[in-house]
């Protein structure tokens, strides 16, 4: 038998389910839904592009879950439009792109908590201003200026980490 023995509960086949699991973790790292996971993985392991219907089938998400992830998905670059069965539909498949998915998280995900960083860093640095105990003030500037180094050297490696990884 070429597939795998289908879930009872979920319909999905095992070798869906355990890609899905692999997705779900990595997606739980980077702090993101696991919805996103769970549509990633089963688009990832999909010989056929797959509609926003089929995920709320076949994964048990809700229409709103769905839609999330989707956009989400669409955001970072991790999915394509697919021709599909019904053409009243929007059907789906993974992009297997590395470059791409890492580029889409990197300025979706990271870039925007770095820009927000920055501008928290620099009401940290009006707080520390205000402090009246030189010694303390002395201490938490130490502090900030630390921080600034690293989003600096954060801001330096996402470029090259984006290359790197495309290649």
């Amino acid at each position: 038998m070429s597939e795998a023995v289908a879930s009872s509960e979920s319909g999905l086949t095992e070798m869906e389910s355990a890609t899905i699991a692999y997705f779900c973790d990595g997606v739980r790292v980077l702090g993101l839904p696991p919805s996103v996971g769970e549509i990633y993985g089963l688009l990832f392991i999909s010989q056929k592009p797959l509609s926003q219907a089929d995920f709320v089938e076949r994964l048990g998400i809700s229409k709103g879950s769905a839609s999330q992830g989707l956009s989400l998905l669409k955001a970072l670059g991790a999915l394509n439009e697919a021709k599909g069965p019904d053409s009243r539909r929007n059907y789906f498949e993974a992009n297997l792109n590395l470059k791409r998915l890492v580029g889409g998280f990197i300025r979706n995900q990271v870039r925007p908590h770095l820009r927000s960083g920055e501008a928290k860093l620099d009401g940290l640095q009006s707080i520390a201003e205000l402090e009246e105990d030189p010694e303390q003030r002395a201490f938490v500037q130490e502090r900030l200026g630390k921080l600034e180094r690293w989003s600096q050297r954060g801001q330096m490696v996402l470029p090259i980490l984006q290359r790197f990884l495309g290649e």
